[in-house]
């Protein structure tokens, strides 16, 4: 079967209902091929459209013709189409040859997913969920209380129309309509983004091409729409998002992962370390680094803890937080500070030590008051220490590990003067 278009003599070959069953003249649905960039094949119920099926495989489009060719792998069955008026528009039939009659063998639409436009604008609609209709991952529906799905959703943060922005990539999707978009064969994967992010209207791109491994360039221009989840066969998409956007889904990425992974240490609720910092008190914050603030706190037990707080502005950051979870979760010495656990829970990430009651050698060196206790006995002492805790980290850990960052705010003193390494943010592991 051939829908579509000759070019040349402008014959277009297209399927419409009829009127009934027993009146042959045209009824209100056609089955037919849109000419664009990007064609279609689109169900028309009048001049609106009922269904579109997305990008099909059978695609021929040369200078010459513009059409999509359907046909049975197995030579040997026979197959036809019939359009009517009833609730399922299409039906396609196999001939059984033991029965000696046609079976069916397809409907369009399927379910409620294949109605057009059922979810609005960056909308997507997931057959299996309650209720069909989802917004993307960064969007939110546009109506507030009742969710009017056909109003559609507007993203949460705002974008920069720059090359500050980025994209991120869904998967298993039927793409949106294809209406307002444009197509190079010749453009890879990449190219195809950078031309993208030149172009302020551009909002998504992906393949042109969905054979195989996939070719091409295509983009779509304006508000996405009519998308559905295709968890076997649907394709990658790339869509536009802001700067701010991208770092959260980084951010909720890397979460997820430090979340997921088998540590050998405890995770603390965050209502337990509220309660122990007196919900982060201002009186019992010990100071602040890259990292973010960090507060004095004392568990139910009696226990006293340090928190590190992750803030939203840190120069370290989540990955620097990952970082030191994996590697000093596995670390175990006198001279290194103990980390008791962490918390990640929503926005807030936080890592908790044991109590170092005398703050940071820094802290005394560089005060003309405090420099005065330490004497060279003291001082020897502390080199010593520190000495025998990089040599654990170099040799006798089970990691061998590069610090990274010593320095004298990164050496803490107990209540007996003995130093503990901290801060393994930067830390490598060889």
């Amino acid at each position: 079967m051939k829908l579509g278009w000759d070019l040349k003599t402008g014959l277009e070959r297209r399927i419409t209902s009829w009127k009934s069953p027993d009146d042959p003249s045209p009824g209100n649905f056609t089955w037919a091929v849109e000419r664009q960039d990007n064609p279609e094949l689109i169900m028309w119920k009048g001049s609106r459209k009922f269904h579109r099926g997305g990008p099909w495989n059978g695609l021929v489009f040369n200078e010459d013709e513009l059409y999509y060719t359907f046909d049975m792998t197995d030579k040997d069955v026979f197959s036809r189409i019939v359009m009517n008026q009833t609730l399922y528009v299409r039906h396609q039939f196999t001939w059984d040859k033991a029965t000696q009659s046609w079976e069916l063998y397809a409907n369009v639409p399927r379910d409620l997913c294949d109605t057009y436009a059922l979810c609005g604008d960056y909308g997507i609609c997931i057959i299996s969920d309650t209720p069909f209709c989802q917004c993307l991952k960064g969007f939110k529906p546009k109506s507030r209380g009742y969710v009017d799905w056909s109003q559609g959703c507007v993203r949460d943060k705002s974008l920069n129309y720059s090359t500050q922005d980025g994209f991120i990539k869904f998967t298993e999707l039927k793409l949106p309509d294809a209406t307002s978009s444009w197509v190079s064969k010749s453009m890879n994967l990449y190219e195809c983004q950078d031309k993208c992010l030149d172009n302020s209207s551009c909002m998504a791109y992906t393949n042109s091409d969905i054979r195989g491994e996939g070719s091409g360039c295509a983009m779509w221009f304006g508000d996405l729409i009519d998308m559905r989840s295709f968890p076997d066969g649907g394709q990658d998409f790339y869509i536009r998002m802001s700067a701010s956007e991208l770092e959260k889904t980084e951010n909720n990425r890397e979460t997820d992962q430090v979340q997921n992974m088998d540590l050998e240490l405890p995770l603390f609720e965050l209502a337990t370390i509220a309660n122990a910092t007196d919900n982060f008190s201002i009186n019992n914050k010990l100071g602040e680094g890259g990292f973010g603030p960090v507060y004095k706190g004392t568990l139910v037990d009696g226990q006293e803890i340090a928190v590190k707080r992750l803030s939203k502005i840190s120069e370290q950051g989540l990955k620097e937080l990952k970082n030191e979870v994996i590697l000093f979760s596995k670390l175990q010495h006198r001279n290194l500070v103990k980390l008791l656990g962490c918390c990640i829970q929503g926005e807030e990430k936080l890592l908790i030590y044991e109590f170092v009651p005398n703050k940071s050698l820094d802290s005394f060196i560089f005060d003309q008051e405090r420099c005065k206790i330490l004497d060279w006995s003291k001082r020897f002492h502390i080199i010593c220490g520190t000495a025998r805790g990089v040599m654990y980290l170099h040799q006798d850990s089970r990691l061998r590990i590069i610090h990274r960052d010593l320095k004298a705010s990164n050496v803490l003193l107990d209540q007996d003067m003995n130093p503990k390494i901290s801060d393994f943010g930067l830390a490598r592991a060889f």
